[in-house]
C-alpha cells in the first residue's frame, strides 16, 4: 500500500502479503487555540471542538446511517466512534489522536457500499487558526498503528486555512472489493450534515 497517498490518489486495499485490508482507523489529532493577555501578558487555552464523521451510503448513493459524537456505533457493529472530544490538547502536542474511528469491513452490513469520512470544527474554528491538526487514515487498531496510508496536516496544509468543514477520503467497494479515494478537500459547509451532502453530491 501506498503511504501518504496525495489528494485524488485511489488504491485497493489489499496488503503486500496478498491478504485485504479487514480492519482500518481514522485518528483526528489537534491543538487548542493560545490566546494573548492584554497587552502581550500571559496567555490562555481555548477549547477547539473538531468532530470526525463516518457517513454510510447504499450503491444507490442513499445515505444509510452516520456514526458521529451523538451516534457512537453503527447497528451492525462495524463501525465505532471513540466519543467526542470537546478541547483538543490542551498542553501542547502528546502525539496521540484526540478521536479514532475504527472500521471493521468483515462485519459491515452487506447493502453498504461508500464509507466517508468527514471532519467539521464544531464551533466554527478556521482549520488555518489551530495550532495542529492532523488526520491519519491506517490499519490498525485505536492502541496500534501497523501502517499509515493517508495523512492530511490541516492545520498548515494550503487550502485548509478559511475552511471549517472537509472530507478526508471514501472507502468503496467495487466487484466485491474495498477500494479507497484521498479526497483530501475542504467544503464551504458548516454543519455535519452539509457536508454529508455535498459528499453525496460530489464524492461518491
Amino acid at each position: 500500500m501506498a503511504i501518504n497517498l496525495q489528494k485524488g490518489q485511489r488504491i485497493s486495499l489489499e496488503k503486500s502479503n496478498g491478504a485485504k485490508l479487514q480492519q482500518i482507523c481514522v485518528g483526528i489529532n489537534w491543538g487548542a487555540i493560545e490566546k494573548k493577555g492584554m497587552f502581550g501578558f500571559g496567555s490562555s487555552k481555548e477549547a477547539v471542538d473538531l468532530d470526525g464523521s463516518c457517513a454510510m451510503f447504499s450503491e444507490s448513493k442513499q445515505l444509510t446511517e452516520v456514526v458521529y459524537f451523538g451516534n457512537l456505533g453503527s447497528k451492525d457493529g462495524a463501525v465505532k466512534h471513540s466519543g467526542d472530544d470537546l478541547t483538543g490538547d490542551m498542553g501542547g502536542d502528546d502525539g496521540l489522536d484526540n478521536e479514532v474511528i475504527t472500521v471493521d469491513f468483515s462485519r459491515l452490513d452487506a447493502a453498504v457500499n461508500y464509507v466517508a469520512f468527514v471532519l467539521n470544527s464544531f464551533r466554527g474554528h478556521d482549520f488555518g487558526t489551530i495550532p495542529f491538526a492532523s488526520i491519519r487514515i491506517y490499519e490498525g487498531s485505536p492502541k496500534q498503528v501497523n501502517e499509515v496510508f493517508a495523512k492530511y496536516d490541516i492545520a498548515n496544509g494550503a487550502g485548509f486555512a478559511g475552511h471549517v468543514s472537509m472530507v478526508l477520503g471514501v472507502f468503496y467497494k467495487k466487484n466485491g472489493e474495498w477500494k479507497f479515494n484521498a479526497i483530501g478537500e475542504p467544503t464551504k459547509d458548516k454543519k455535519l450534515e452539509e457536508t454529508v451532502r455535498t459528499v453525496t453530491q460530489s464524492y461518491l
